[in-house]
């Protein structure tokens, strides 16, 4: 079964990109697919669900943007574009192949609300405790923790715990869900993105690029459970320590800073990938999307692109 939506023109820009390592930047393999057909449809999930079609087909096409915008320290890639139509409005360097950090729990997220109830229970282990980096942080050992907090606590923190607990209920092993996340990479047609782990602390062998991480947000904001929880600037949750419940605070700064409409969706963070984030919002009945890449200020980056995106929607 399709999934609804078209896939429109791909081709990328002549320059963009570059050969070298994911770090330094390479190209997206050149798609071009051109298929007629209506608008995808507007501000609703997506029908479920056959992971071989592309929730979004993005229009890169051309070489100038209805939006020009010079920041005077630019991301080293980024995208503005419409979640619906898949029109891109800005671009710099899309198909630029870089480390994303946790953006690559987007991926995470969606392989275990496919595969697990909403009802279903997580085991923390002692794997999961044993994590690097960015964390829930409280995760009491040997408890079981409801699947949708766990949930929160990937997305909304950003935590390593909670993405290694996460990837052993779902496939066994840690091992084995990476794998998983680079099949559903491959059926979605995400031709430069690479999966290392379900956190992407580490990033060698873990990367992706503009294009990819706006077809992955989409299909992201397709999955109502997810949704709900991306678009959360806090969430109070039942949970078994002491006082009951955990406070988790979302990372994203178009939430904190109460940018109008924001509906998520996901930040990240390493040295090498420098302050990554992709981020949506809707107004006048309209979504749109921006993916910046190593930029030194993604909420003001963020915030430039997308008052200008809106200008431009009726």
């Amino acid at each position: 079964m399709r999934r609804l939506g078209i896939l429109v023109a791909v081709l990328l820009l002549a320059g963009c990109g570059g050969g070298g390592t994911p770090d330094s930047g390479s190209t997206h393999g050149g798609r071009t697919q051109v298929v007629a057909g209506p608008l995808q449809v507007s501000n609703g999930p997506a029908q479920a669900a056959d992971p071989g079609d592309r929730p979004l087909g993005l229009a890169v096409t051309g070489a100038s943007d209805k939006i020009q915008v010079s920041f005077k320290h630019p991301p080293r890639s980024g995208l503005l574009f419409d979640l619906d139509t898949g029109a891109v409005l800005w671009r710099r360097q899309p198909d630029r192949v870089l480390p994303i950090a946790s953006l690559t729990k987007m991926m995470t997220a969606i392989l275990v609300v496919d595969r697990a109830r909403p009802t279903a229970k997580v085991r923390v282990t002692k794997e999961a405790l044993a994590y690097k980096g960015s964390a829930v942080g409280v995760l009491p050992k040997g408890k079981r923790i409801k699947l949708e907090t766990m949930l929160n606590g990937l997305l909304l923190p950003s935590g390593n715990d909670a993405a290694i607990a996460l990837a052993q209920r779902t496939s066994g092993t840690v091992a084995h869900f990476v794998e998983r996340m680079n099949e559903r990479a491959g059926d979605l047609g995400l031709s430069c993105t690479r999966f290392s782990s379900p956190d992407g602390f580490e990033d060698a062998g873990n990367h992706s690029c503009a294009i990819d991480l706006a077809e992955m947000s989409r299909a992201l904001l397709d999955r109502p459970r997810l949704a709900r929880i991306v678009k959360r600037r806090r969430a109070v949750l039942p949970f078994p320590i002491k006082g009951g419940r955990i406070y988790l605070f979302n990372n994203n700064p178009l939430l904190r800073t109460g940018y109008p409409g924001t509906i998520g969706v996901k930040t990240g963070y390493t040295d090498a990938a420098g302050r990554c984030l992709v981020a949506a919002a809707r107004r006048n009945g309209r979504r749109l999307g921006v993916v910046l890449l190593h930029s030194p200020d993604p909420g003001k980056q963020a915030t430039q692109l997308l008052n200008r995106g809106f200008a431009l929607v009726p």
